[in-house]
């Protein structure tokens, strides 16, 4: 355990990179989820991580902040689902609105209302 410390923190230094040197990989997988991962499943992200890791690797960060926007707002969209969140509490705005209206009314087995089965 005190090895995984010690190696981790050489490994944040930017001039020598001692699991580099060495071929260990103990915790890359945890930096950013394009890594190859333990049990060998792909993250819910890592098509858009890859996308804006390959648009932003070696044109530095300025740059990057303007010309990845796309894809860093992309990814970050997968990430947190706050638009996916937005348009899901509309639709159910939306579906309580008509229900008070009377002009919908939802089946049985949303309102749990459905016969029990054996």
């Amino acid at each position: 355990m005190a090895l995984c410390l010690f190696l981790s923190s050489i490994s944040a230094m930017p001039f020598f990179d001692v699991q580099k040197r060495l071929g260990l990989n103990l915790d890359h997988w945890m930096t950013i989820q394009s890594a190859e991962q333990p049990h060998k499943i792909p993250s819910r992200c890592h098509a858009f991580e890859k996308e804006w890791i390959e648009c932003a690797h070696g044109i530095g960060a300025t740059r990057a902040e303007k010309e990845c926007k796309i894809e860093f707002d992309d990814f970050v969209e997968c990430l947190l689902r706050q638009k996916t969140m937005k348009r899901l509490s509309d639709i159910r705005r939306q579906r309580n609105k008509l229900i008070k209206e009377g002009k919908y009314t939802p089946p049985p087995h949303h309102l749990g209302k459905e016969d029990p089965r054996p």
